[in-house]
């Protein structure tokens, strides 16, 4: 679903400050891995006001300086590689997403009447930069990042534009904070396949027919999270720690009118998780 994928986000944002703040005190690591789980609350699917219980795998590394992690059920690849030599870093690479939203696990019988979506295959590339020792120390982090994916799957058949920008800061060799905002830019033909309604759903489902979200590409939602991370070994670079992420994401526009989210719905959606990790 796009909200777990979301939810994910924002746990790799979290991963990503166990490891890098604090290794930016101590000699750079070249080969890094960090392993987190955890259980998240997220609405059904996109736009949804039910709820339900999902588990959160994350994954996050560098090889030879060579980063990569995972952000729900995607991967993102760095090519370009992080010495540790300036306190700017540039990133660019690959990235891939499955998306399942509406696949399944939909608990409303009116939505579910409108018939499954299929799995989508996003396949595309980002570019982003950060900056550390920006505000409170020389080891926070300042980043900004922006993803292009295209579905190559023939689900949506569209487009999805991801920018970002988060900030993390240590608060010690054990603890740290992070913010995040986030917003998703799609092509109409993600509306039109997610959102829309056309007249077999409204006969199938009750719900009116609905063409808005597929008439043009737009912000389709925009996302907060707030995040933390304590070390269980007394360092946040190496060993165990738990994490937690609180996320709140507002619909935007033609498609928070979408009968799946207006009538069956709500434009307002809230993420909880928790879980541990731990550091080679």
């Amino acid at each position: 679903m796009t909200l777990l994928r979301l939810t994910c986000a924002a746990l790799a944002a979290t991963t990503a400050a166990i490891v890098l703040p604090a290794a930016a005190q101590e000699e750079e690591q070249h080969s890094t891995l960090t392993v987190g789980l955890g259980a998240a609350y997220v609405p059904t699917y996109e736009g949804s006001d039910d709820y339900r219980v999902v588990p959160i795998p994350q994954l996050r590394g560098k090889v030879h300086d060579f980063a990569f992690w995972t952000r729900g059920s995607g991967i993102y690849l760095d090519l370009i590689p992080n010495t540790g030599g300036t306190d700017i870093d540039l990133e660019a690479g690959p990235v891939v997403y499955a998306r399942f939203d509406r696949n399944g696990g939909i608990k409303d019988p009116v939505v579910r009447a409108l018939g499954k979506r299929d799995i989508a295959v996003e396949v595309g590339g980002f570019v982003g930069i950060r900056k550390t020792g920006v505000i409170t120390s020389d080891f926070d982090n300042l980043s900004a990042r922006i993803a292009w994916t295209k579905d190559v799957a023939g689900a949506h058949g569209s487009y999805v534009i991801t920018p970002a920008i988060e900030y993390s800061t240590p608060l010690s060799r054990t603890a740290m904070v992070g913010i995040g905002i986030s917003a998703d830019y799609v092509g109409k033909g993600y509306g039109r396949y997610y959102f829309d309604v056309d007249a077999d759903g409204s006969a199938a489902s009750g719900l009116p027919v609905y063409t808005g979200a597929g008439d043009d590409s737009g912000f389709k939602k925009v996302s907060f999270a707030l995040s933390g991370a304590k070390s269980l070994s007394g360092n946040l670079r190496k060993g165990w720690a738990l994490f937690a992420v609180a996320s709140y994401q507002k619909m935007l526009g033609d498609y928070k009118r979408a009968p799946v989210v207006a009538i069956r719905g709500d434009s307002n959606q809230w993420i909880g998780a928790v879980g541990i990790g731990y550091t080679f």
